[in-house]
């Protein structure tokens, strides 16, 4: 079946002056040509109010993602960093044992600075969560989320590529957390697969920023998650609802 998707961008009509506006191109697709990066939806997290909304995306998350596969969507669970503990799965030795893909020569990409402050740990738990570099308490994807037979689990680009190659997929789509951090930053992410011209968008509706509203530019959580949106569509890659993924 193919699916009908409404891409979002941003589109600056006069160069030198900060007016985007937001532009949608429809982009039909068959289901099979299409494949779902989770990302980094962990079972915990050290920021408490993170992980309290990570738990509410996951449970819209797992409806989409189950009408997804039933309708050829190819699903690839990406927990970064906990890798060890699927180890023995057949979901991770299936990504593993792919063929590899070459990589594309990377383009340069040029991009301003981010919307929202994220230089200290962006918790915005009151008061702050306590955050260790290096000392994260996630050890697998939440339980919320159905890993099925059919499924990949990676956290490697080189190995989503690879997925891709073997499947035919012309579009990835991520969703998980958190927008301005993992969602840009992971080499399975935005920036990486953009820079190496592979096509991607943003489920924006099933994501969330890492933003502490006591910090520039001051809006409210939700707000913030909105404007690092904003700055993907202008910057990156376009992005959809997840309503797409089930009509």
């Amino acid at each position: 079946m193919n699916v009908k998707l409404h891409l979002r961008s941003r589109l600056q009509p006069f160069r030198g002056r900060d007016e985007w506006l937001p532009i949608e191109l429809e982009r039909e697709l068959p289901a099979a040509k299409l494949a779902i990066i989770v990302c980094d939806m962990w079972d915990h997290h050290w920021c408490k109010s993170a992980e309290r909304r990570g738990i509410e995306i996951a449970h819209r998350m797992e409806r989409v993602l189950n009408t997804a596969r039933d309708q050829g969507m190819t699903i690839i669970h990406a927990p970064s960093e906990t890798m060890a503990f699927y180890a023995d799965w057949p979901q991770r030795r299936r990504a593993m044992d792919l063929p590899p893909a070459e990589l594309p020569t990377p383009i340069d990409v040029p991009e301003p600075a981010m919307p929202v402050d994220t230089t200290a740990s962006s918790c915005d738990d009151q008061p702050e969560c306590t955050y260790t570099p290096g000392k994260w308490p996630w050890t697998r994807q939440m339980d919320i989320l159905t890993i099925a037979d059919e499924d990949y689990i990676t956290d490697v680009g080189q190995e989503v590529l690879n997925i891709r190659q073997r499947r035919g997929i012309e579009l990835l789509l991520i969703m998980g957390v958190h927008t301005n951090m993992c969602i840009l930053n992971r080499s399975f992410a935005i920036r990486n697969m953009t820079r190496h011209g592979v096509p991607i968008a943003l489920v924006r509706d099933l994501t969330d920023a890492m933003y502490n509203p006591r910090m520039a530019p001051f809006v409210s959580h939700d707000a913030g998650t909105a404007l690092v949106i904003e700055h993907i569509e202008k910057h990156w890659c376009p992005s959809l609802l997840s309503r797409d993924l089930v009509a």
